[in-house]
């Protein structure tokens, strides 16, 4: 098991793209899997943009640490969006993925969110919309049954403070920006979230603070979590 940080300054490829004081925090490391901690701002897969990423950023971090010759492979499980923070798993063998997708698709795998919305939300609720993606503006619209695909999440209200408000949301099914979409059409977008309606500030409210999987080799229940850190997360968190 390896657990705390490594510096990307290692990774000679991606030095002068992510910065000298850039670092990779490992939660876990097994054998099959390794869980990490995405800092907002980085992608989880490489796009055409060319900008570091996660997944490659772990395989330097693999072939360094075990001096692996070739190629190193490692699956990408799930997504987080490039300026949200948090918690993800990787799969070090086709295996661990399969069976790690398996449980997404069967709903075995939970993900968790912080997310501050500009406004007042007094009680949580049940959130059910289709969403639709438009692949030229990198956006998603509400949409209908017969155009879009199900979106579902459920939220509990934390705490609210200067006509904001900090939610717990379980999310049921990932779409793209679903959580920032949904809560923009209810008139609440996320604090930071220009794109969807959402007020001014440096970073975008939204965090994947905590998930929960099945290990897809011993079949033990794990849990993962990290509480965000910032100016306003500290004001609503701590």
């Amino acid at each position: 098991m390896a657990k705390g940080f490594i510096f990307a300054k290692n990774y000679k490829k991606w030095y002068n793209k992510i910065g000298e004081n850039m670092s990779l925090e490992i939660l876990y490391e097994d054998n099959h899997l390794i869980v990490a901690i995405k800092p907002a701002g980085i992608l989880s897969q490489e796009d055409q943009t060319k900008d570091a990423d996660m997944l490659t950023l772990l395989k330097y971090y693999i072939k360094d640490k075990y001096n692996k010759p070739g190629n190193v492979y490692l699956g990408l499980v799930h997504r987080l969006d490039r300026m949200t923070g948090g918690v993800m798993v990787f799969a070090k063998t086709s295996k661990a993925a399969r069976r790690l997708n398996e449980q997404i698709v069967k709903k075995d795998f939970s993900k968790k969110y912080y997310a501050i919305v500009d406004g007042i939300l007094e009680k949580g609720d049940i959130l059910k919309n289709y969403l639709i993606k438009d692949e030229n503006e990198v956006k998603s619209y509400i949409g209908n049954s017969k155009n879009g695909k199900l979106a579902i999440l459920e939220y509990s209200v934390i705490k609210i403070l200067n006509n904001k408000t900090l939610l717990d949301i379980n999310l049921i099914t990932g779409r793209h920006h679903q959580i920032r979409v949904q809560f923009s059409h209810r008139q609440h977008p996320l604090v930071g979230d220009v794109l969807y309606g959402g007020s001014h500030y440096n970073q975008l409210m939204l965090y994947a603070y905590e998930i929960s999987f099945y290990h897809p080799i011993t079949n033990n229940r794990l849990i993962f979590n990290k509480i965000p850190t910032s100016e306003l997360w500290d004001q609503f968190l701590k």
